[in-house]
Formats: C-alpha cells, structure tokens, sequence
C-alpha cells in the first residue's frame, strides 16, 4: 500500500520559514528578558566574588536554559505566528492566497507543524532535560537536599503498625530519628505505644533501615515509660517498606521538574498505594499537564494565527494585546488549578486539561468572530 503525503509547496516553505524565523526571535527576547534581571546578575555577582569559576558561570547559564525555554516556547509561537500572520495581512499577502481558494485550515498547516515540532521539543524538555538540569545545577552550586520525613508503615486495614521521624537525613544518612511503636490494641480511636526508640544516627540500606546509638523507652498500658534501655543498633522498615520510605523521603523535598516522567509516573503509584492523596492529586495534576502543555503549544501557534489576521487598516496593537493577555492568563492560573487538585475540590483530570480547552475555545470563538 503506497502512502501518499502532501506535496511540499513553496507557500508551505515561505510561511514555515517566516513563522519559525519570527518565533526564534521572540523565544531569544523571552529568554534574554527572563534571564537578565536575576538569574545573570546573580551569577556575575556570585562570579565576581569568587565563588565561581568563569566555566561554572557559564555552565550555570546553561543549565538555567531548559526551564526556562519551557515558558518560552509557547509565547514565542504564539508572538511569532501572530506577528508573521499581522505582517502577511497588512501586506495584502493573505488576501491573496484567500483569493486563490486556500482555506484557513490550508493555511495554518505549515505553523501547526512547527508547532508539533516544538511541542515534542517541549515534552522532552520537562521528560529529560529539566530534571537533568536541575542535578547538575545542585552539584554546581553545592547544594544537598536535606529531609524532614515522617513515614507511616500501616498494616492491611489501615491500622499503623510504626511512625518514623526523621529530623534531618542527607542522601541515605539519617540523623535524630524518632521511632513510635504502635501496639494491637486502640483505646477511643488513639493507637497506643509500647515503644519509643530514639537514635542519634540512622542509614538506609535496599533492604532495610539500620538506626544505630539508640534510646529505648518501654511505654505501659497508662502511656507512661517504664523502662529505659540503650541500644547499639536496630532494624527496621524492612523489605519492601524501606525502600517506599527513602522514596518518599527522597522525592518530599524536589519539586515536580526534578523528576523525569517516567519517575513521576511510580512515584504517583507509590503515593496512591501509601494513600497519600494531597500529595497524590497534586503530583498526578503536574504528571498530566506534562502531556497536555505541549499540546498547548500548537494550539498557541493557531491563536497566533487567528489574532494576526487583519484588515489592512486594523490596529496591530489589539490583536497583541489579546495574544498576551491569554499567555499571561495561562501562566498566572496554573497554581491556582494545582491547588484545586491539591486540596481535592476539582479533580487533577479536570485541572489539567481546563486550559487546553479553554485554548480551543478561544480559538473557535475568534475563528467564528474573524469569519474564517
């Protein structure tokens, strides 16, 4: 079976190129606005100082990039789409090519397929490159992670069997590590004690937790300890749960563009398991909208090109005006949708595809409003 594609024509090269050129022009503004007033002057500041070397000043630039062509991206294709669009119209160009018989879908395909292009480009950025980043940034900068945890090992009915506190563990060492030993039994809907094991240090190990240097208070029935006893070491959370515990340790204290995608995906599994729901939502939102913001791209791309068609005497400025206001609505509404998955009010399934519809809205509204 032969598979026959559009042909290639010169119209499809001519606009492909005026957009993209159009579009690398206002990611390389966007870029340059977000990065000079804090981030650069920082860095020379820091550079000056001597903290860093001219190669880690360079290298921090550098892998400051991903996160921020992350943002770019859909405003460059939607400024350039819309400016390559405006120009083509105020130049009597569009009225030409309508005057031939090309549609508006015909003439959107060449920005809907840069806009694909960019649109992967964008997902691999979140999937691969930011979290990438972000590693090398801490190493540059020296920076550790540093955990505050409290770990729950629950049994089949939801019943706690122990709570482990951590006050500040770094990587797999742990420091001032409370245990509470909960018993059988349950007074009023309170779950007793029979042991408290406080240690001063603690590792982490794939099958289990060592904690070393340990106090044990023995607690009666009353809730009053009996007992004192020192310990040399202790296992605990073995199996299984020692490795779910580090996990969740680990990932408490990283924000969401720290972890690839597939990552993301069994650490959303893990939470849902631990029954960790605020959390869970919250994760499972950012998870989403790593899929759906790329999408957002090409549609950005066709509201470009919506807003950019012109009469000849029309005002630029309105369809600009527009064109931001939607990119701004954008940026400054997602933590609030993040929230309202957080908090459970609106499901993250909602919270995450809310925007794109809106985006394909507003696109069909101004295809109506435009008479396209």
């Amino acid at each position: 079976m032969k598979l026959n594609f559009p042909k290639i024509t010169i119209y499809d090269r001519y606009i492909f190129k005026q957009v993209a050129m159009a579009t690398f022009v206002a990611i390389l503004l966007f870029t340059i606005v977000w990065i000079a007033p804090e981030i650069l002057l920082n860095t020379i500041k820091r550079a000056l100082a001597g903290e860093y070397g001219f190669k880690s000043a360079i290298l921090l630039l550098f892998y400051e990039l991903p996160k921020i062509l992350d943002k770019a991206i859909p405003v460059g294709l939607l400024l350039g789409s819309l400016f390559t669009f405006d120009k083509l119209s105020k130049d009597s160009e569009m009225t030409i090519f309508r005057a031939v018989g090309m549609s508006f879908q015909r003439i959107v395909i060449p920005v809907v397929v840069l806009s694909a292009m960019l649109s992967v480009f964008c997902f691999l950025l979140e999937d691969r490159w930011t979290p990438f980043s972000e590693n090398k940034l801490r190493a540059i900068r020296g920076e550790v992670y540093t955990s505050q945890y409290i770990y729950t090992q629950k049994d089949d009915s939801g019943h706690p069997l122990m709570a482990v506190i951590t006050s500040n563990a770094v990587g797999k060492n742990l420091n001032g590590i409370i245990v509470l030993d909960f018993s059988n039994k349950v007074y009023q809907d309170v779950h007793q004690l029979t042991n408290i094991y406080s240690a001063k240090y603690g590792q982490v190990y794939d099958d289990r937790w060592e904690l070393r240097d340990i106090s044990n208070y023995n607690i009666s029935n009353d809730g009053i300890y009996f007992d004192i006893k020192h310990m040399d070491k202790l296992d605990i959370l073995k199996g299984e749960s020692a490795k779910n515990a580090y996990t969740l340790m680990s990932y408490s204290v990283m924000k969401e563009r720290d972890i690839s995608t597939a990552n993301l995906k069994n650490y959303l599994k893990l939470l849902k398991n631990e029954n960790l729901m605020e959390v869970y939502n919250y994760m499972l939102n950012k998870y989403l909208q790593r899929y759906f913001h790329p999408f957002v791209c090409i549609l950005l791309g066709i509201l470009g090109c919506l807003l950019g068609f012109s009469k000849p005497r029309e005002q630029r400025l309105i369809g600009f005006t527009i064109g931001i206001g939607c990119v701004f609505l954008y940026y400054i509404t997602l933590p609030f949708f993040d929230m309202l998955a957080e908090k459970g009010i609106v499901s993250p399934y909602i919270t995450s595809v809310f925007p794109t519809l809106a985006f394909m809205g507003a696109i069909y509204a101004f295809y109506k409003i435009k008479d396209m």
